[in-house]
């Protein structure tokens, strides 16, 4: 695996955030590795500036190594700034609650963590690795989920990826359910708390 490309699971995978703006790839390769050897790296960039968006995605090579980089990492100094260092499972730009998470469906059993990055970062920041439901094989289930971090982004990315072709296949993007109920993110009350956040 390049340290480009996106982990298909989650739980070996930290949210690396707050970073100085000259922070590289290598250098959250470089820092990480004192904890765990680092498999991957993924640091969303501008795609205008190409400057780093103050976040990056790192993965270890084991749910251990991840926990205690969690433990050890989070709150250091780099470049004069106290980074956060949590789960991407936890991790939320906007902690009010809400989560403006897509649901990407239709998929071709191509697609992947990074082509789902890759196409609706056009919208706005991503705020946690695209997830891909997978069988045990790991072969793709056609279906996965992604979460901006806005419901702005959201709606623009459905209005304009609805039914669009990725990888000469048309998809299908929704607003997620939300996690045990029978009600779509998007609504009323989360839009109300964004709206409040943003004050």
């Amino acid at each position: 695996m390049s340290k480009h490309e996106l982990s298909k699971t989650r739980e070996s995978v930290v949210f690396v955030g707050n970073l100085d703006e000259r922070v590289t790839e290598e250098i959250v390769a470089e820092l990480m590795t004192q904890v765990g050897p680092v498999v991957a790296i993924s640091m969303p960039k501008d795609r205008v500036s190409q400057s780093h968006q103050g976040f990056a995605f790192c993965e270890f090579q084991s749910p251990d190594d991840a926990k205690y980089a969690m433990q050890v990492m989070d709150q250091v100094m780099l470049f004069g700034r106290s980074i956060r260092v949590n789960s991407v499972r936890s991790n939320k730009i906007n902690i009010v609650g809400y989560a403006p998470e897509l649901h990407i469906s239709k998929l071709n059993p191509m697609v992947d963590e990074k082509l789902l990055y890759d196409t609706f970062s056009e919208f706005g920041t991503i705020i946690h690795i695209p997830s891909i439901a997978r069988q045990p094989d790991g072969t793709s289930k056609g279906f996965g989920t992604v979460c901006l971090d806005s419901f702005a982004a959201a709606d623009r990315a459905i209005e304009e990826m609805n039914g669009k072709y990725l990888m000469n296949k048309p998809i299908t993007v929704s607003y997620s359910y939300i996690k045990g109920t029978n009600e779509l993110h998007g609504n009323d009350a989360e839009r109300k708390l964004e709206a409040e956040a943003k004050r």
